[in-house]
């Protein structure tokens, strides 16, 4: 699990956007495997241009923590989702709703360097996250 400042820090160190991209781009490829059965229509995410398949559930611990699996088939949008998953992966229901990852990436100027049909996608993958906590 990625905390909001070790996020903020790693985009500080990181120079123009051409880098942050790239950042992006290698957190896509890190991303393990989503099976391929998994890729189905339920665990697609809509309002993503490109196509996103998101599946997760809650361990039965306790409290109950998260684990996502995700991919998509375009690599920015792969990388917006390993970021998500990094940022939620290991928390439990009422820290998923705490979670503003709008304004964490608004500070981050993600937000802005992102096409209206990725800023669209991001809430898209982001509202599938905290409805899978509200469940």
């Amino acid at each position: 699990m990625t905390t909001t400042d070790e996020l903020l820090e790693n985009f500080e160190l990181l120079g123009d956007w051409e880098e942050r991209y790239r950042y992006l781009i290698d957190l896509g490829r890190q991303l393990p495997a989503l099976d391929p059965a998994d890729r189905n229509e339920a665990n697609r995410v809509e309002g993503c241009m490109s196509n996103v398949w998101l599946k997760g559930g809650f361990d039965d611990g306790s409290p109950p923590r998260l684990h996502l699996a995700a991919d998509s088939d375009a690599i920015i949008t792969r990388g917006i989702v390993a970021l998500l998953r990094e940022l939620y992966e290991g928390r439990t229901p009422s820290e998923v709703q705490e979670l503003d990852v709008g304004e964490l990436f608004e500070r981050i100027g993600l937000v802005e360097h992102l096409s209206p049909t990725r800023q669209n996608g991001l809430y898209s993958m982001n509202e599938r996250i905290k409805a899978l906590a509200r469940e």
